[in-house]
């Protein structure tokens, strides 16, 4: 039995050495494999050069080169002029500043409005939920365009402020609902019923307990409003009811897209409308990026 036992077993003295089997650090594309560094790089770019619009441009984006009207790209003027005679490459950098800003306000209006109605609504009785919530369906029931288009008809000349206010009131609907079915959740939490027992206001739950929890889960449709309202704003300005032509953004560039057409002026229409799109779509990507990430939070729990 002993003999037996010795061939099965090897006894090691105090010099035996524990294998550690080596851990492969994680490479550069394992790192970054997923993430939207494309995406990220150029919309660096596109917002470094409209911060520095003065350190790009070659023209006054706001004179008028009455001698070279309609003209195509050239050595000159990179991006060619407009039917204004204003030059295209100037505009784009200097109008860029406008689009962006309307995003970011639009972004800041309806994540404000969103979160603090989600959160009143989830955190109420049932009765006034349910009044609550038939507010954001009858916003629905009207088409948002039309609603848009009436509100900016009433408040007359637009500019960057009031059209971002426009965008931002009528576009908080589904980050309400959102936020309000998250707060549901866990308003019957230790934490959230721990703060309300030692008198927290609701200001100091929703700061406190609630906003943190919902960050991840709202990420995704706060970025994508930067998009929609860039893209409401555009909209608006080619039908004529956004910003005034001399208040220069894409979207108002892109307001002479008819006049364009009947002078055969394709770089009017392609290159803000590229810049426009491609800004667009970065955005759209790092939101869904965010979205990713979220639900693999979830699965994982």
């Amino acid at each position: 039995m002993a003999e037996k036992s010795s061939e099965q077993f090897v006894i090691v003295g105090a010099n035996y050495k524990i294998h550690m089997p080596e851990r492969k650090k994680p490479s550069f594309t394992y790192r970054f494999k997923g993430k939207p560094i494309i995406s990220i790089a150029i919309l660096c770019i596109i917002i470094l050069g409209c911060v520095f619009a003065e350190k790009v441009y070659n023209h006054d984006p706001t004179n008028f080169y009455l001698d070279h009207l309609n003209q195509a790209p050239n050595s000159e003027f990179y991006f060619g002029t407009d039917s204004l005679g204003r030059d295209i490459f100037s505009m784009i950098w200097y109008g860029g500043r406008a689009s962006i800003c309307i995003g970011l306000l639009g972004m800041a209006i309806i994540a404000v409005i969103g979160v603090v109605y989600g959160c009143i609504s989830g955190t109420a009785n049932s009765r006034v939920d349910a009044i609550m919530m038939r507010v954001p369906e009858l916003i629905n029931s009207i088409p948002a365009l039309l609603l848009v288009l009436l509100l900016s008809s009433v408040m007359g000349t637009q500019n960057i402020l009031k059209i971002s206010f426009i965008i931002g009131v009528t576009s908080w609907c589904a980050l309400a609902r959102i936020v309000r079915s998250e707060v549901r959740q866990i308003r019957g939490s230790e934490y959230v019923l721990a703060a309300q027992c030692m008198g927290g206001s609701f200001l100091h739950t929703m700061r406190q307990h609630l906003i943190p929890n919902l960050v991840s889960t709202i990420m995704f449709v706060v970025v994508s409003s930067i998009s929609s309202s860039m893209s409401m704003e555009s909209t608006l300005s080619f039908l004529g009811l956004g910003l005034p032509v001399d208040v220069i953004s894409w979207g108002s560039m892109l307001s002479l897209a008819n006049k364009a057409l009947l002078s055969n002026a394709w770089w009017v229409i392609i290159i803000p409308g590229l810049f426009l799109i491609t800004t667009l779509v970065c955005i759209t990507n790092i939101a869904y990026y965010f979205r990713r990430e979220t639900n693999k939070r979830e699965s994982s729990l």
